[in-house]
C-alpha cells in the first residue's frame, strides 16, 4: 500500500474543537477517587463529563530527561568511575519531563532535603499533549 492512512477512519478528529466544547471542572470540584472500591461500577456522567475514576489508577512511566548522547559500544565499554559523558544540552537548559515517552513539560533541577527534584517551569497545553498521542 502506498499510504499508511486508514480510509475507514474518516476525517481527522478536531481535538481543538472538542477541547473547547468540553467543560472541565476544577480539581477541587471533582469527586474523590474510590481506589479501595475496585469492583464498583462508575457513576456515569457528572454534569456532562464522563466519570474518569477508572483512569485514576492507571500507572504511568515518568521520565526526567537531562539530555541525550550517542556512543559506539567500544566507547561505552571504556567508561569508568569519574568518566564524563557529554550531553546534547547546555548547562542551565531546562530538562524535559516525559510521560510514557511523550513530552508534557519542562523544568529545572532543584534540591529538597538533600534529594533531587524538578520544578516545572513550562507545561504543554492540553491540545499540544493530545496532538502528540496521534
Amino acid at each position: 500500500m502506498a499510504s499508511d492512512e486508514n480510509p475507514a477512519a474518516g476525517p481527522e478528529f478536531d481535538w481543538e474543537k472538542a477541547l473547547d466544547e468540553a467543560p472541565v471542572s476544577p480539581p477541587a470540584e471533582r469527586p474523590p477517587a474510590k481506589s479501595q472500591d475496585k469492583g464498583a461500577v462508575p457513576e456515569g456522567r457528572e454534569e456532562g463529563i464522563p466519570n474518569l475514576t477508572l483512569l485514576l489508577d492507571i500507572p504511568l512511566e515518568i521520565t526526567a530527561e537531562l539530555g541525550r548522547a550517542r556512543m559506539i559500544v567500544n566507547d561505552l565499554l571504556q567508561l569508568g568511575q569519574g568518566s564524563v559523558i557529554e550531553l546534547n544540552k547546555l548547562a542551565g537548559e531546562p530538562l524535559e519531563i516525559l510521560v510514557n515517552q511523550k513530552l508534557i513539560a519542562r523544568g529545572e533541577v532543584v534540591v529538597v532535603n538533600e534529594k533531587f527534584g524538578i520544578r516545572l517551569t513550562d507545561i504543554l497545553s492540553p491540545l499540544e499533549r493530545i496532538k502528540q498521542l496521534g
